[in-house]
């Protein structure tokens, strides 16, 4: 069966699959409840050898893997918490719900990308590893990929994870190092006991410290202060107070020379300001170029009848096999719009459309898969 065939009968099962996928909450490091749902799919569908890891990947090995294996993913996790109403809304050719685009419609590709890999290339010489893996946002720190690449690194050629939208084509890391930072005082009445150390202007100082980084000149770098909390009320003086910070280069050099200038500027404070670094996500290290490029070349090609994607710097899962030399991209395969909101959406039309890309890049691999 051609891959035509295969997009005809299976596109409508995908969008079925994804209305499913969607109503069920994965925030990271709690994506379990998905992992189970998608192993028992991928079980139905006779992947058998299917397995949830540590770290609540799911895995799907396809073809003798310890003689070099492609690896594509997509990540179950979402940014939202358990809290947040999921339900797919179709209105104006848009599905709306949160976490739908980034990124349960690529898993409900991967789920059938994966099923037509072990139907037709068995036998092709090609093998692949499949992996629905967990804690790409945020906080989750790449655990997933992370764990992915502690057993099964020295056997993958490339890397592929399913991720974005159809007009970008992310093809460097992005790395980042994420830190709480946290003031604790005594604190006490604001009249009587004025003067005493006030953790929320404390806070306020440190930030007004790193917020005068002289950027460095290599790649490109960024910083922010993402979230900020403390003090009780308007008559106290706060006795706690913290902050999430972060910063990000493409460039492992002026990641070093962030990562220096913070803990330069937090060593200049009192002992009550304590902090944790809560994210690394590194650059990339000692990728061969040619094989980068063959690797950007085939993802490319699969879209001859497509606008073709810019290419974008950007924190993916490509981080980790990237900082270990393994060729990597990040591709999307859907248009849509609002992600990380609760009004999130992707274009209904461009589910099928990026289906079948997926699939041209999957056959690409293979070109004796339909030999038979």
């Amino acid at each position: 069966m051609d891959i035509l065939h295969f997009y005809e009968e299976h596109v409508d099962a995908l969008k079925e699959l994804l209305f499913e996928l969607a109503r069920i909450p994965a925030p990271s490091h709690q994506e379990r409840r998905r992992a189970e749902f998608i192993l028992a799919v991928l079980h139905a569908h006779g992947l058998h050898g299917a397995y949830i890891d540590e770290a609540d990947n799911v895995i799907v090995e396809i073809g003798n893997v310890e003689s070099g294996a492609v690896l594509i993913m997509a990540h179950t996790d979402i940014v939202f918490s358990k809290d947040v109403a999921l339900e797919v809304i179709r209105r104006d050719a848009k599905l709306y719900c949160p976490g739908i685009g980034d990124d349960t419609v690529h898993v409900a590709m991967l789920v059938y990308c994966c099923l037509y890999a072990a139907t037709h290339f068995k036998e092709s010489g090609q093998s692949f590893i499949f992996a629905f893996n967990s804690c790409e946002e945020g906080e989750g720190n790449l655990k997933g990929c992370k764990q992915i690449m502690a057993r099964y690194s020295k056997f993958i050629r490339e890397m592929i994870t399913f991720d974005g939208y159809l007009d970008v084509i992310n093809d460097s890391a992005v790395g980042s190092m994420r830190y709480r930072i946290k003031a604790s005082c005594r604190g006490g009445h604001s009249f009587r006991d004025f003067g005493n150390d006030n953790a929320i202007a404390i806070i306020a100082k440190l930030i007004t410290y790193l917020d005068h980084v002289q950027l460095p000149q290599g790649g490109i770098t960024t910083y922010n202060f993402g979230k900020i909390n403390g003090g009780s009320t308007v008559n106290s003086i706060a006795e706690e107070c913290e902050v999430l910070y972060e910063f990000r280069s493409d460039d492992a050099d002026s990641l070093l020379y962030m990562k220096e200038f913070f803990e330069g500027v937090i060593g200049e404070f009192p002992e009550c300001v304590s902090w944790e670094c809560i994210g690394v996500r590194p650059c990339a290290c000692g990728v061969d170029k040619d094989r980068q490029n063959a690797l950007l070349e085939r993802v490319e090609s699969i879209f001859s009848e497509l606008p073709m994607p810019s290419r974008y710097p950007a924190s993916t899962d490509c981080n980790i096999p990237l900082s270990l030399g393994i060729p990597s991209v990040c591709v999307g395969f859907i248009s849509g719009g609002g992600a990380h909101t609760i009004n999130e959406y992707i274009d209904e039309d461009s589910i099928g459309v990026g289906f079948f890309t997926a699939l041209k890049l999957i056959k690409s691999y293979c070109k004796n898969s339909d030999r038979k």
